[in-house]
């Protein structure tokens, strides 16, 4: 499973304002915390800062990166901005993110064609957000053939077919996992990688949820997730999860994380 963390984000109160105050010594034990955690990218996201994300996130891919042994995931919906950051992130970096929304598909395609960067790619059109199994993959394989037209290779693209909450739908948890099952499917190579927290969305007792939720994604093929690594609930479900779903060779991360104090009592 590939975590990107999730806490750098300027919709947080609290990292909104160190954000705001270039408060290196917070951002950067943010991003440490999330790193010693387990985390494989840290995610980088300024975007309420109008007419100034871009400076923004320059600052905390480079400010992360100085401190951190951790590639950047670039969170914006603005190619300007993801430009601008990667001119000066070390390595390859991780891009959130590109849809099929005809302007957003447009002005993200020029910025992503025949790089090596880790591309998410959200199942959505102008059409709007998919509730079915059906429509998300209409569009992932719009997108999947889209971006290997544009030479992206097919290992560095990463479908998020979008968790939505299930308070507004029955059917809205079997439909997600029933996309990403058909997505690995389909599609050899391509990772999926989802927000899962959306759903519970709404809901008391959400860790609960979020919980049972994340075990049964990984058994129908889910290998990354945005989220916050240092809830250590979730990313013991996540090791037992991979282990029980036959992902974890003679169960060594397992017992490595048992060793390691990492599975609670």
């Amino acid at each position: 499973m590939q975590i990107v963390g999730e806490l750098i984000n300027a919709s947080r109160k609290k990292v909104r304002e160190d954000i705001r105050d270039k408060n290196t010594e917070k951002i950067v034990q943010v991003a440490r915390d999330q790193h010693e955690a387990g985390a494989d990218f840290i995610d980088v996201n300024a975007g309420i800062f109008v007419g100034k994300e871009a400076d923004y996130v320059k600052w905390l891919v480079q400010t992360v990166q100085e401190n951190v042994d951790t590639p950047c995931c670039i969170d914006s919906p603005d190619p300007k901005v993801i430009e601008e950051a990667v001119k000066v992130h070390k390595g390859i970096p991780m891009m959130n993110s590109i849809s099929l929304e005809s302007e957003r598909y447009e002005n993200m395609i020029s910025v992503v064609k025949g790089t090596d960067m880790k591309i998410i790619a959200l199942c959505m059109s102008d059409e709007g957000m998919p509730h079915t199994k059906d429509a998300r993959m209409k569009i992932a394989d719009k997108l999947v053939n889209g971006l290997v037209k544009n030479n992206v290779d097919i290992g560095n693209i990463y479908l998020d077919p979008l968790v939505q909450p299930i308070g507004s739908g029955d059917t809205l948890g079997m439909e997600f996992l029933n996309t990403i099952e058909t997505i690995h499917h389909e599609y050899e190579g391509v990772h999926t990688i989802c927000g899962l927290s959306n759903i519970s969305y709404g809901i008391p007792k959400r860790q609960f949820a979020n919980q049972a939720f994340m075990i049964m994604a990984i058994t129908k093929g889910l290998d990354s997730a945005i989220m916050n690594p240092l809830d250590k609930k979730m990313m013991a479900s996540i090791i037992v999860a991979e282990m029980l779903a036959g992902k974890d060779e003679f169960c060594s991360n397992y017992m490595n994380a048992y060793r390691e104090g990492l599975l609670g009592d």
